[in-house]
């Protein structure tokens, strides 16, 4: 997965009056320009024809570079899983096809969802003074971003954008986002509950659980206007989650290129993001970054996204998870348990070989901070933490 229009400079045409250069009211007129073509073309109407005739001359397939990122032509429907209804071998095969998929079956309301979006509406309502105020800066990733207007002006196709932690808390006690609380709530259980099956079905232990110190969720709210909007920002996460609350296309910057998704109304538009990728030692496909809304090019249009990313704390070390444990997320392994895992290994006798690691450990902190100011760059973030 806010609109800021980005400042441009307009040119106001004067018209000046120049003395007469030719002496008194009796003075010959200045020579008539000639009629010839080539002359005319200098004149403000012969030059817009000749641009006109010179346009239509064009390929009519021909389109003007825009900041709008590429997408399929048709928008597919992601594969479909049940929390419920669906074995843990299901969820994996549906979620790892393409590193996104709906969930269908869950116990969030569309009410919840309704009412959320409307606080969601109610923050972009707000001056530029109460958000800064209201939403400071000093606890990134936490905050507000202004998008293009934060950026010196400079055209760069983000919005604004919100991202508070589970509890959306602010620093006034008056903006009540109750709803929003609950919704980031709800989604933050059902994201828990991909990962244990997920983790599950690939026999490996969950590198998080429930232990509410391994993870950090990160609820961000965006709005788009017009044809320009695009995603602003993005953050490192396990597994996103994002409310379907009408028919709306979104483009994802998945593994195999741009796609363009429809999920079914009310279902869950699940995606797998880059910690995900190196817990599985590749095994998942990955989304890179949050759904983009494709708003219609009208002037009036408007979509505000509301994404539940599960993340991990700062001081986190991301490594992949392989089986027995031998690697671990979060926690350092201790010198005593390698060197007796290593003992383990050499006197098994079983000749298995070890499981070759896809990804080199990494510190999240700097992973997730040069992620987040590098927005989506075309090379991917996790290349150079790949094992050569």
């Amino acid at each position: 997965m806010a609109s800021s229009s980005s400042s441009s400079s307009t040119h106001n045409q004067h018209h000046h009056h120049f003395p007469n250069l030719y002496g008194g009211a009796t003075s010959a007129p200045p020579p008539t320009p000639s009629t010839n073509d080539n002359n005319n073309l200098f004149s403000t109407s012969a030059a817009a024809d000749t641009l006109s005739r010179l346009l239509n001359r064009l390929p009519p397939n021909l389109s003007l570079p825009t900041t709008r990122r590429r997408t399929s032509p048709t928008a597919t429907c992601p594969p479909s899983f049940s929390l419920s209804l669906s074995s843990n071998e299901e969820i994996l095969s549906s979620v790892s096809q393409l590193g996104y998929a709906q969930l269908t079956d869950h116990s969030i309301p569309s009410e919840l969802a309704n009412s959320a979006e409307s606080e969601a509406l109610a923050l972009f309502e707000l001056s530029r003074t109460q958000k800064e105020s209201l939403f400071s800066k000093n606890n990134w990733p936490f905050g507000y971003d202004a998008g293009a207007d934060d950026e010196d002006g400079d055209e760069n196709g983000l919005g604004e954008s919100f991202r508070f932690d589970s509890s959306c808390w602010t620093e006034s006690n008056e903006l009540e986002l109750s709803s929003l609380r609950e919704l980031a709530r709800e989604l933050e259980k059902l994201g828990l509950k991909v990962i244990e099956s997920l983790t599950d079905a690939m026999g490996l232990e969950n590198p998080i659980g429930n232990d509410p110190n391994r993870f950090c969720s990160v609820m961000w709210v965006s709005e788009w206007e017009g044809e320009s909007g695009m995603s602003g920002g993005v953050y490192p996460f396990a597994i996103g989650l994002q409310y379907q609350l009408r028919s709306q296309k979104y483009s994802l910057n998945s593994d195999s290129g741009w796609v363009s998704v429809l999920a079914h109304v009310d279902s869950i538009l699940v995606t797998v993001g880059d910690i995900a990728q190196v817990w599985s030692n590749g095994k998942l496909k990955k989304v890179r970054g949050r759904p983009v809304a494709m708003v219609g090019d009208e002037k009036d249009s408007r979509c505000i996204t509301m994404s539940l990313l599960i993340t991990l704390p700062i001081e986190s070390t991301v490594a992949p998870i392989l089986p027995n444990n031998k690697a671990t997320t979060g926690n350092s392994t201790s010198k005593d348990q390698k060197e007796e895992d290593k003992d383990e290994e050499g006197n098994s006798g079983s000749g298995e070989e070890e499981l070759e690691r896809v990804f080199n450990s990494f510190d999240f902190e700097d992973y997730a901070w040069r992620v987040y100011h590098e927005r989506l760059n075309s090379k991917d973030s996790l290349d150079r933490y790949r094992v050569t």
